[in-house]
């Protein structure tokens, strides 16, 4: 086949470009440059999650065809600007299953479709599913790199035409084929999420009314502490807390109405219901209501059992048998059976604290 491979630079997808080269198909690699519009910082060709002189270095390492293609005006409109949005309406949006979800999938198929590709690779570690003439995604065989929870956004469409050669693989395994194969891949450090964090912050895409300092208050409405901005917290934070309190306090709440932060002990963050939003289901239908599922309410959280409640779409709920800590709004919710990942949404509110 003619395999267009996403290449950020790092191990994943280089080794994804070697082994489908070994495999004997025809392979080129495309990376996708996101920060070139106005204001936006000077990265010098590099992020935390992609660098354009190491993926080209990387591409001619393994003898094939590289292209950079530009799509930040793209990226600062369908993604930035609702991460930016979704801060100040007092949620913790995930960024990366946005921009997956609306370009850089669909933007590589369209690449691989105009310029006569069979198919696009990247370096995810998951794993595709086919069988009797549809797809599905299973979690990557490294269950400490697994992917899967950006990747709900993906439908038949598109995995139908999509390859994850890394997904069936350990990340030390992926390490020794680099390795052995004398990749400078091998040396580099991993590529991270949210590319766009300088050193972790991320208040360079605010202005200065988004910080205007505001009252930080408990469940009962009295005043503790005052706060630097609202898009400096999140649910579940405790650190940068300037409370008189002398006790460990957390972020329950944020409420952009008011500008206040609403904190209380760690067992107010504990909640047993919540709903997503903006749903999408890999198989293109969504499964029973009361299904049993797991679900992942962060990308470092485990699964934890759940019923699936009323779901349509657009939405589901899901009703946990454990109380889950610091369910966040604007986070995803992934669902999974199993191994298998059924969908996922935006999660819209939770339930009240148990």
């Amino acid at each position: 086949m003619r395999v267009v491979v996403c290449m950020s630079g790092g191990v994943d997808s280089t080794v994804a470009a070697h082994l489908l080269k070994k495999q004997g198909h025809h392979v080129a690699g495309l990376t996708f440059w996101l920060w070139s519009f106005p204001g936006a910082p000077d990265y010098a060709g590099r992020t935390k999650c992609c660098a354009l002189g190491d993926a080209e270095a990387a591409a001619s390492e393994l003898g094939i065809p590289h292209e950079t293609i530009d799509l930040s005006d793209a990226f600062a409109d369908l993604v930035l600007s609702d991460y930016i949005e979704q801060y100040r309406g007092g949620e913790t949006p995930n960024p990366c299953g946005r921009c997956n979800r609306l370009l850089r999938f669909g933007r590589a198929l369209e690449y691989a479709r105009e310029n006569g590709f069979d198919a696009v690779a990247t370096g995810h570690h998951v794993r595709l599913l086919a069988e009797d003439g549809s797809y599905g995604l299973l979690r990557g065989a490294d269950p400490v790199k697994d992917q899967s929870y950006f990747l709900y956004g993906l439908g038949q469409r598109e995995l139908g035409r999509l390859l994850f050669p890394v997904g069936d693989r350990t990340k030390a395994e992926v390490f020794d084929i680099a390795r052995s194969h004398r990749l400078t891949c091998a040396k580099l450090p991993e590529s991270q999420d949210l590319c766009f964090a300088l050193k972790g912050d991320t208040s360079f895409l605010f202005n200065d009314a988004d910080f205007t300092p505001g009252p930080i208050l408990d469940i009962a409405g009295r005043e503790l502490g005052r706060h630097d901005g609202l898009p400096n917290y999140t649910v579940g934070q405790r650190r940068g807390l300037k409370t008189a309190s002398v006790r460990p306090l957390y972020v329950i709440d944020i409420d952009p109405q008011r500008n206040a932060l609403i904190v209380g002990e760690e067992s107010a963050l504990l909640r047993s219901e919540l709903t997503a939003v903006d749903a999408n289901y890999l198989s293109g239908t969504h499964p029973d209501d009361g299904a049993d599922v797991d679900a992942k309410i962060r990308y470092r959280s485990p699964a934890a059992p759940a019923q699936l409640q009323s779901p349509t779409l657009k939405r589901f709920g899901l009703l946990f048998d454990k109380p889950q800590r610091a369910v966040t709004p604007g986070q995803i919710a992934a669902i999974y059976a199993g191994d298998r990942l059924l969908g996922g949404g935006t999660i819209a509110r939770s339930g009240p604290h148990t």
